[in-house]
């Protein structure tokens, strides 16, 4: 009652004068005053007005008073804090406390401040409610400029703050109140300083923190970026995810026992898109923040940025992208960080000595698919950016137009372009993303489609590959986006041929699972049948038949070379559950009627069909009946009945003559190579099948009989019956000409398709291969009369090598039989095809074409020509009889046998062995383990599977190593240059199979050392295949550079000295270098090969240039980096110190004018270069109070004694051979005169020599800076240059263009007068 009373006149009296109150609360003791503000608090509807009257009773002019209010705010501190009071009461408590708070004098505000330190550090904190005082506090003490004591010193307020506040960022902070002592910090004034200690200090607390704590901390430090030290955080902020990622990985990939203690990763991943969008959000507020966050990215690409670009930085870059002043600039460091990092890994996978230096490093891509992979966790502000990046990826280093070639993508990572590898990692960001997220889908599919037919002039593969996968991993999901394909199909008929066929392929699996798609595609088919563009009704062609291929009548054959494989489970529905076989075989019979109308259309048109009707026929064959009888009644229509008639085939009818223009109508060969391959298809599969005769027999029994006859009237009959002579006009500018080339190709195809099938169906009887070689003469003399026509005439047209109608699959038994087949029964009949050496060379180059063909186009002409399994097969066991026989038969002893002309059968077949090689590695990486081992003969099969790819390529390396060793050892005249640069390239080819860490590499390293060193030939072209074989392989081993200097010295000694009066000492390190080789073959080499290390020491010291320019590290951890850095920088100086003494020979050598000698220029001054940007490094670093190491010194040393001075005398001799070349120009012909005025023209207005000359000058600038930096003379060893004016002296100029006004006159003068007069008349003018 006592406590009331008193709140109540306390009360009352705050109603009246102050004097009154002051006195009532003077007469009240301590513990008292605490009593009635915690029964106020506690009862709290009047806790307000109690405070205040006791306020307005304790005036802080008065020293009693202000201690009372000092009392009153601690026990209204510890109130609040002990979480008795209700909220709203709390709250009004520290609303109150911090308005009065400005009253306070300094050294009571000093005592509060230090209050709240001391509860903080010893966690007397209950809630942290009273912590929103203190920035007030704070704030007021500022405003204090009296002397203050502070601990022994006197400081003003603003002083005293600051060392409060580091006091603060000192001491321990409880885990529950960081997040609101770092909220506290944005309402306090601070200063740069200041700020950072804050940051610093809350940075440390991540890691102390559960993850759910993480997001609001991370909120609160990003508004007290509005203050400063917005890199400083962003840094911290990327640093922490990163690690926390990594550690996250290595305990999913580590040991089972860690799983307990394993951050779940779902968690992990929500809580870093909170943080990622709270950033973006701050972004949004304050583009600063932004501007930093590019900028520490950015910086970040100059050194080792895996520190900075990683999974979660991209993930917050993806999502800034939907700020729109961010877009462009995050998509272009984006685009740049992927290409970067592909080009930093391909030249660390290239160099042994960068990879001694630099740890592999995880890539970028890498890094982006994780992303997508994390993006699943409800990442839908990530998204729209990885579409986005996909597409702009895809776009802008997707393959370009090329005008007279052909982009063909290749299977092997390693051989990818960098802009290859992020057009295909645009595509699986695509494809993943589309894989994980629903809602996206359709926005990607219209994406890809609208490319797809928009783009139509440019190369559209990678789209149409992007859009085949998309839909064979989930065909049935995309039957919600039916409409978007229907729309692309309305476009069918005005895109190109190749876009349609990919579309369709692509697509077809949708068309498995939908009727209403596959009923709107056929009537688009149907319109383009009868369109009045060609490729219209190409393209109607190839969709009929694609959907004849992949809409099986029930019935049909079901073997594995039949059916093609989806590679999807949900394609493979019972497809004859939706079309029963009647239907389907009704639709399809519908299709074959309307291709029999193609048949009356252009030859285009034809070809196609006669191309598509055998894998139609293979994976349906319920239409053969049908099939075989369109190609026997197209046939009978060219068919002679007659036996007698001579030429068996009307090839006059399958030709068009349209007034002035002549035009194949009917590609006879082609059909005849349809009917063929169809025909043994037939025999092989369906005939066996069947029990008794059938309808089908009759036809097959015809055609059978037609191809005999045609086969056995074509041997009869002579070029006259075509009448396709000698005598005969080839030239293609008279129609008759035109119409004798038509009708040439014709026979000689057909020709080539009755080979094939005679020896089909010959079964190894002599009478048949008789056949064979007698069509083969046929084929040889019209093409022997074609080469001879287009050798003495002008068509050239006419010498383009034509497609052989050989399948791949025949080539490869055709070789087999001939040169591997030891039956006894066979011997007989093959020996006649095997006494024709010219049939056996026709077979080789046949292989040659067809793998020429894969190459430039990634198909091959013919059955199975796009079927990836078989086409391997094929190389296979070409490769494997193309093997044996130049291993077997060496081309020394073939050539000495036999003097006839063209290459010979081992030449031609090794040429097959390097062209195979190369298709293999271009189209078949993964698979080449398997295509060595289908080489080798399996001794026993246990043992197949320990022998490693490099074992496997080491045993055909030795074989090759032994060809070659053969071939060198044969006189000078003798030595056959082609074959041997055909070794060392097929040479070069296998040493890329081999483990660089393996002994067969060591050995294959030192023979071809030893060969280089022991053996002298003239030739350039197998020199520089030698030499580059060397040092393909010395780079994986060590650095080349002591190759160079040894090379350097070699070149030196053959050409002489610049100095005439200098006697040189020739060296011997590599035989191989000669006087015919020196130059500019291996000089030019050697001087490439500078480059390239020139390029790695850059690369090293940009990298170092990059750790050094980011945040400056404290000074424990910049000594690591120094100790770090120390290795490299030795690299670098020793790597710089011998090529130095590489330039220091080249630049003594006598080398003729021209290339060697730009070239040299140009690397010279790239040497300065980076000699410039090592010193300019040693002055960045020179800062952290580094030294300059000795080994620097003794380079710089180098560099003015053994090569500044030489590069003048250089420059002097090159101008010195020019004014001679001038001046016995001047003696010679007026025509001889020119060019050499011309020449010296043109090396007057090189930027060469300016350029080095300039490149010296800039590296003598900074070497005075750093000479004065670090107190270090290195100048002393530094030679002044030569003065050089560069002014242009007006008086001079105008005596020089008067000379040359006057010659000039002159000129045109004898130019009348006769040309004995000329040079006595040059003499007068120039005394």
């Amino acid at each position: 009652m006592i406590c009331a009373a008193m709140d109540q006149k306390i009360l009352s009296l705050a109603t009246e004068k102050t004097d009154r109150l002051q006195e009532f609360l003077q007469t009240l003791k301590e513990d008292e005053l605490a009593a009635l503000l915690q029964n106020q608090a506690v009862k709290g509807k009047t806790a307000g007005a109690f405070l205040r009257a006791i306020f307005k009773g304790s005036p802080c002019s008065e020293e009693a008073g202000a201690l009372r209010r000092r009392r009153a705010y601690t026990c209204c501190i510890r109130l609040v804090e002990s979480g008795d009071l209700q909220k709203e009461v709390a709250s009004e408590i520290i609303g109150l406390l911090m308005l009065e708070a400005h009253n306070f004098p300094g050294a009571l505000l000093v005592e509060l401040a230090n209050e709240f330190v001391v509860a903080i550090k010893e966690g007397n904190l209950m809630n942290g409610k009273s912590l929103e005082l203190l920035p007030t506090v704070l704030t007021a003490l500022v405003t204090k400029k009296e002397n203050l004591v502070y601990g022994k010193d006197e400081l003003n307020g603003e002083e005293c703050k600051k060392h409060l506040i580091k006091t603060l960022c000192s001491i321990r902070w409880d885990q529950q109140y960081v997040v609101q002592l770092t909220s506290m910090f944005k309402d306090v004034p601070l200063t740069a300083e200041e700020v950072e200690f804050v940051v610093k200090r809350v940075l440390k607390m991540f890691s102390k923190l559960n993850l759910q704590e993480l997001p609001p901390l991370v909120y609160q430090l990003l508004v007290l970026s509005s203050k400063g030290n917005r890199k400083r955080i962003l840094e911290g902020i990327i640093a922490f995810f990163n690690e926390l990622d990594k550690q996250h990985k290595e305990e999913q990939s580590g040991n089972e026992l860690l799983d307990l203690v394993t951050i779940p990763s779902g968690e992990l991943r929500h809580v870093e898109g909170t943080v990622i969008l709270h950033i973006v959000f701050a972004v949004k507020l304050d583009c600063e923040l932004g501007r930093e966050l590019l900028k520490h990215l950015k910086a970040g690409q100059q050194g080792d940025f895996i520190n900075n670009i990683c999974p979660f930085s991209i993930a917050l870059l993806l999502s800034v992208t939907r700020i729109q002043r961010f877009e462009e600039q995050v998509f272009d460091l984006l685009k740049t960080s992927v290409v970067k990092s592909v080009k930093d890994l391909q030249l660390l996978q290239g160099s042994k000595f960068l990879q001694n230096l630099v740890p592999r490093r995880c890539c970028v891509s890498t890094m982006i698919l994780e992303v997508v992979k994390n993006s699943v966790h409800s990442w839908d502000h990530v998204t729209q950016g990885l579409v986005e990046l996909g597409f702009i990826l895809m776009d802008f280093y997707g393959p370009k137009k090329i005008p007279d070639g052909k982009t063909i993508e290749t299977s092997s990572g390693l051989s990818r372009t960098p802009q290859q590898h992020a057009c295909k990692l645009g595509a699986n960001i695509l494809l993943e993303t589309f894989k994980i997220h629903d809602m996206i889908r359709q926005e990607i599919l219209e994406q890809v489609l609208n490319r797809v037919v928009s783009r139509a002039s440019s190369p559209i593969s990678h789209y149409l590959d992007l859009l085949s996968n998309i839909i064979m991993c989930s065909p049935l999901v995309l039957q919600s986006c039916s409409a978007k394909v229907t729309e692309a199909f309305d476009y069918l008929s005005f895109l190109p041929l190749q876009t349609v066929q990919g579309l369709l392929k692509a697509v077809q699996p949708l068309l498995k699972v939908s009727m209403s798609m596959r009923d709107s595609l056929i009537l688009v088919l149907r319109k383009a049948m009868f369109a009045s563009r060609l490729d219209a009704r190409k393209s109607a062609v190839a969709g009929f038949l694609l959907l004849l291929k992949n809409f099986k009548v029930l019935g049909s054959l079901s073997s594995s070379q039949c059916s093609q494989s989806i590679g999807v489970s949900q394609v493979y529905v019972d497809v004859h559950s939706r079309y029963n076989s009647v239907a389907n075989e009704t639709f399809c019979l519908e299709i074959m009627d309307s291709l029999r109308r193609c048949l009356g259309q252009q030859a285009d048109v034809r070809l196609m069909l006669y191309e598509g009707f055998y894998d139609v026929l293979r994976r349906n064959s319920q239409l053969a009946n049908s099939i075989m009888h369109t190609l026997l009644s197209q046939l009978k229509q060219y068919y002679e009945p007659q036996p007698d008639v001579l030429p068996p085939l009307k090839l006059e009818a399958c030709i068009l003559t349209q007034g002035n223009q002549i035009s194949l109508q009917e590609p006879l060969d082609h059909l005849l190579c349809c009917i063929q391959h169809c025909l043994a298809w037939y025999k092989k599969e369906v005939l066996p099948l069947q029990q008794e005769e059938e309808e089908g027999e009759g036809f097959y029994q015809d055609l059978d009989d037609m191809m005999e006859s045609i086969t056995s009237r074509m041997i009869k009959a002579e070029l006259e019956d075509f009448e396709l002579d000698k005598s005969a006009d080839f030239s293609q500018s008279t129609d008759i000409g035109i119409k004798n080339n038509i009708c040439a190709f014709l026979v000689m195809g057909i020709c080539e398709v009755l080979i094939e099938y005679n020896f089909s169906i010959g079964n190894f009887s002599k009478n048949k291969f008789e056949e064979v070689l007698s069509l083969f003469m046929c084929y040889k003399k019209l093409s022997d009369i074609l080469n001879e026509k287009a050798g003495k005439g002008k068509t050239k047209t006419a010498n383009k090598t034509q497609d052989s109608f050989l399948s791949m699959n025949f080539v490869s038994d055709l070789l087999t039989a001939l040169f591997r087949d030891n039956t006894q029964s066979h011997e007989e009949s093959l020996s006649v095809l095997r006494s024709n050496n010219e049939f056996m060379r026709y077979a080789v180059s046949t292989a040659l074409q067809k793998i020429q063909q894969l190459k430039e186009t990634g198909h091959v002409s013919g059955p199975g020509g796009h079927n990836p399994e078989k086409i391997f097969q094929n190389l296979c066991n070409i490769t494997r009889v193309l093997l044996w026989r130049y291993t077997s038969i060496p081309t020394a002893v073939e050539e000495s046998g036999k003097k006839e002309k063209g290459k010979s059968i081992s030449l031609l077949c090794l040429e097959g062995l390097q062209k195979t090689f190369n298709a293999v590695q271009q189209f078949y990486q993964p698979r080449i383990p398997l295509f060595l081992q289908a080489l080798d003969v399996p001794n026993n099969e246990g043992e197949e599977a320990e022998v490693t790819v490099t074992q496997r390529a080491a045993f055909q390396i030795r074989q090759f190593q032994r060809s070659l060793l053969n071939l060198l050892s044969s006189q000078e005249e003798d030595f056959n240059s082609k074959e041997a640069a055909l070794l060392v390239s097929f040479l070069c080819s296998l040493s890329r199979l081999l483990e660089p860490s393996s002994p067969e590499f060591v050995q294959m390293l030192s023979w071809t050392s030893k060969i280089c060193k022991e053996n002298s030939r003239e030739d350039a072209s197998f020199c520089k295949g030698l030499m580059n074989l060397l040092f393909s392989l010395h780079v994986l081993c060590k650095s080349p550079v002591t190759l160079l200097r040894d090379l350097s010295q070699d070149i030196h000694g053959h050409l002489g000295d610049i100095d005439e009066d200098v006697e040189m000492e020739k060296t011997d390190h590599f035989a191989m270098v000669n006087l015919r080789t020196a130059a500019p073959t291996v000089c030019l080499l050697v001087l490439s090969q500078a480059e390239k290390v020139l390029e790695e020491v850059d690369w090293l010291i940009n990298k170092l240039k990059g750790q050094v320019s980011q945040e400056t590290m404290s000074e424990e951890s910049s000594s690591q980096a120094a100790l770090l850095n120390h290795p490299i920088e030795k690299a670098i100086i020793m790597e710089l110190g011998t090529l130095l003494t590489f330039f220091h020979e080249l630049v003594q050598t006598a080398l003729p004018s021209g290339s060697c000698v730009d070239t040299l220029l140009k690397d010279l001054c790239k040497m300065y270069t980076i000699l410039t940007a090592l010193v300019r490094y040693y002055l960045q670093v020179y800062q952290n109070s580094r030294g300059i190491p000795k080994i620097m010194e003794k380079l710089v040393k180098l560099s003015g004694s053994h090569l500044t001075p030489l590069c003048y005398s250089f420059i002097s001799y090159i101008q010195n051979k020019t004014q001679s070349l001038n001046y016995t120009a001047g003696k010679k012909a007026k025509k001889t005169a020119a060019v050499a005025v011309a020449m010296a023209r043109v090396l007057r207005e090189s930027k060469a020599i300016p350029n080095l000359i300039f490149a010296i000058e800039q590296y003598e600038k900074f070497l005075i800076r750093l000479s004065k930096r670090s107190k270090v003379n290195l100048m002393q060893h530094m030679r002044l240059s030569t003065s050089r004016d560069f002014k242009i002296k007006g008086n001079v100029l105008d005596m020089v263009l008067r000379e040359e006004g006057k010659e000039n006159e002159e000129d045109t003068a004898s130019e009348h007068e006769g040309q004995n007069e000329e040079p006595a008349k040059k003499k007068k003018k120039k005394k």
